[in-house]
């Protein structure tokens, strides 16, 4: 069958781009080995944020005493929790089925393990396409460390331990990233020891000290325990006892092992060599600023290619190539200023550059920084624990990057990504009327804090 198009996965930019290029008269193909949606609607954000409410909600029910309000014992009936998560997602799910058949005989779902046999050719589950242009939207999965003993452990991968029915006794970790984060939080909250390992010296390697010091106090406060710049040095370990020998000569063990080392493109089984497509030595596709590959009319978006791995970026993508493909369009897909957030809590986010990056660029910044407890709403509520912090370049007076940790971060670091984007000065925030109380009020009150936006 002859297209104009086959996109491959059907993620957060192949959805889109497929119905829209559909709707513009295209005839469009797309194919999908597992269930619609990709990482987000099945393994990342739909499921891990339904249950980190779950998890809040008991948090906030526990610590409601400082409040004034009293509650008794408080039960997780960990099945509901789950078969909650299940319904929410099989939800997205049946919605991106019936936006995909919305769109009439111009868009067809093809079923099964796409593979390129050619220039501009597939095959899937037997059958043979070919188009005029293909997309890469094929997305990426956990990488297994190479760590001696870990085939003999029935570990945990994030979605494998999002299906389990009954709470683990001891959770350990292995990794402190976004995910290793918020598994470990939310699995504390449900009840279970939880111990996070990490061979950086704090949480969330990338972000300043001063952020990652601020969720592990939080975290140890919860009673999780850390093991940081700790190496594993080799695991073992039967059903409901694992035992993960550290490099300082020191055991950790618990009945549950969640291995969250980062995730790799599921690149290895594409055959792009078929199609003249070049993979980096990660395996990430290779592109140019417009989502070209090596290989004429073959493009690749989404987690596949080497960018931040986040739902917005790959959401970004269809919009920025949508308008590439229809020639209207300016945007590239470098320079692009790309918030991001932990759904920790209280919550990480940030945006641009941080110190540690600014310093080691050589590039010149202003600095300013408070804690998230002097905020009057922070106060009011009783949600204090949190920092922000903005970098500000001396001479355009543009913000060149902002950390958050605090509650509703990932919605307050929206108005400084807004700012950013616009290449305009942080004056507005300045000259700007916050309601009052509001979180929103601190983000004038950290830009206020910079000399030459003092109120002194």
């Amino acid at each position: 069958m002859q297209a104009d198009f086959i996109i491959i996965g059907t993620g957060q930019a192949g959805v889109p781009l497929a119905t829209r290029l559909a709707r513009a008269g295209k005839k469009v193909l797309i194919a999908e080995r597992a269930q619609p949606g990709g990482t987000c609607t099945n393994y990342g954000c739909t499921p891990t944020k339904t249950m980190i409410a779950s998890a809040r909600a008991a948090h906030v029910a526990r610590t409601s005493a400082r409040l004034g309000v009293h509650t008794g014992t408080v039960r997780i009936d960990f099945g509901a929790v789950v078969d909650r998560k299940n319904a929410i997602v099989e939800r997205w799910r049946e919605q991106i089925r019936k936006q995909l058949n919305a769109v009439g005989d111009h868009l067809t779902l093809l079923e099964g393990h796409a593979r390129f046999v050619g220039e501009r050719e597939v095959e899937v589950s037997g059958q043979r396409y070919s188009a005029k242009t293909v997309i890469i939207n094929v997305g990426a999965r956990p990488i297994i460390p190479a760590l001696p003993g870990l085939e003999s452990i029935r570990w945990l991968d994030n979605t494998r331990l999002m299906e389990l029915r009954s709470l683990p006794a001891h959770l350990v970790i292995l990794g402190g990233g976004y995910i290793g984060c918020e598994f470990g939080q939310m699995f504390r909250r449900f009840g279970s020891d939880v111990t996070i390992v990490d061979r950086n010296p704090h949480l969330l390697a990338r972000e300043d000290p001063e952020i990652s010091t601020e969720i592990e106090k939080v975290f140890r406060s919860e009673g999780i325990r850390l093991e940081l710049q700790s190496a594993v040095k080799q695991g073992s370990g039967d059903d409901g006892e694992i035992c993960m020998k550290l490099e300082q000569e020191t055991e950790v063990r618990g009945s549950h092992l969640l291995v969250a080392t980062g995730r790799r493109p599921n690149t290895d089984d594409l055959d792009c060599n078929n199609a003249g497509v070049r993979l980096d030595k990660n395996g990430f596709v290779i592109v140019d600023e417009h989502y070209r590959t090596s290989a004429e009319a073959v493009y690749a978006v989404g987690d596949a290619i080497p960018q931040p791995q986040f739902t917005h970026t790959s959401w970004d993508d269809h919009r920025i190539l949508f308008d590439l493909l229809m020639d209207r369009g300016r945007r590239t897909r470098t320079g692009r200023v790309i918030p991001y957030t932990v759904f920790t809590d209280p919550q990480v986010a940030g945006v641009g550059l941080t110190e540690k990056e600014a310093r080691a660029r050589g590039i010149a910044y202003e600095v300013a920084s408070m804690p998230f407890g002097q905020i009057a709403r922070a106060i009011e509520v009783a949600e204090t624990a949190g920092v922000l912090k903005i970098l500000l370049d001396p001479k355009s007076e543009r913000i060149l990057g902002a950390a958050i940790v605090g509650s509703e971060a990932g919605e307050l670091i929206h108005v400084l990504s807004t700012i950013m984007q616009a290449q305009v000065t942080a004056r507005p925030i300045v000259d700007g009327e916050y309601v009052h109380p509001t979180f929103s009020e601190g983000l004038q009150a950290l830009v206020m804090k910079l000399k030459r936006f003092s109120l002194d």
